[in-house]
């Protein structure tokens, strides 16, 4: 038993990927060391960062994450093959691997992305370790893809959502994985209850949340500066509509298709130990309630762990 080695297989899921914070941390008090690591999307940052030996400085940014601040990492562009550049992006990832690359990882790590041209998944465990984060979170048609040795990738969730394959494959003997997606369906399934029972009486003026106004006002502002009259075009219609911005259409229907991967591809390669924290009412894009996803991810690993032998 003691020579076994342990893997780490980290999910996808926007603004819920910080829960895995919370899960290494619940990792940590039981005295759980981490032999390999696996992730996608978000859990490919995460996953890079806890490699690297520098989670703390991430827990740091996370806690300190506001609306504000997600808006200044969205470099929005003309639409071509994604409305986001990625380029801010990539220099949060480099304050938290500043000068390190996939050798130099205390921990082995891959990340997991899709060759879009190949529509296969692609393991990456060498060369640019911040190309690989950057290539594994790009989420299509909001992310520009990224180049990379010849192949044209995309956010690794179209594949492999929770890549337990990956890290049984890098030699792990027991794996422990972390699901952020499961309880989206209830959610899904909820409001479209609520939508039935109220679609006559749905008020058009309906107050937004907080965050999500900001959100939106922030990223008509920008998307002003690129295209002036598109910008308001969209913005009309959608208030007129009280319809979802582009960004959260594309993010829920990526929600949707990665529920559907991860329950048939935890079937074919089932875990150890799986853990799937509570964040029904977690939006991909609320980044700024990062201690909520911490807590919640804390809580599920610790509730699983009591019967982890």
């Amino acid at each position: 038993m003691a020579s076994e080695r342990i893997g780490l297989a980290l999910g996808s899921g926007a603004a819920r990927g910080w829960a895995h914070l919370g899960v290494l941390r619940a990792l940590s008090e039981a005295g759980i060391n981490i032999d390999l690591v696996a992730g996608t999307s978000m859990g490919a940052l995460v996953g890079a960062v806890f490699s690297a030996g520098r989670i703390e400085d991430l827990k740091e940014a996370a806690l300190e994450m506001d609306w504000k601040k997600v808006v200044e990492l969205v470099d929005l562009r003309l639409p071509r093959s994604g409305f986001v550049d990625g380029v801010k992006i990539e220099e949060f990832v480099r304050q938290h691997v500043k000068g390190i690359s996939f050798a130099d990882l205390k921990i082995p790590f891959a990340a997991v992305a899709t060759d879009l041209y190949a529509a296969e998944q692609l393991v990456m465990d060498r060369g640019d370790l911040i190309e690989a984060v950057r290539a594994s979170i790009s989420m299509p048609g909001i992310f520009t893809p990224v180049e990379r040795e010849g192949r044209l990738l995309v956010d690794g969730g179209l594949v492999n959502p929770v890549p337990v394959s990956v890290v049984r494959d890098m030699g792990a003997d027991r794996v422990i994985a972390v699901d952020l997606n499961y309880t989206l369906m209830e959610k899904a399934r909820s409001r479209a209850s609520t939508r039935t029972r109220q679609a006559q009486e749905v008020d058009k003026k309906k107050k937004q949340p907080a965050w999500l106004q900001n959100m939106r006002a922030s990223l008509n502002e920008q998307a002003a500066k690129v295209h002036p009259g598109l910008a308001k075009e969209i913005a009309l219609k959608a208030k007129e509509r009280n319809y979802p911005t582009v960004f959260e259409v594309l993010g829920t229907t990526m929600n949707i298709m990665e529920v559907r991967i991860t329950e048939s591809n935890l079937q074919l390669s089932p875990p150890d130990l799986l853990i799937r924290p509570e964040l029904t009412d977690l939006n991909f894009l609320e980044f700024s309630r990062s201690q909520e996803a911490m807590d919640a991810g804390y809580e599920a690993a610790r509730q699983a762990l009591k019967d982890w032998h």
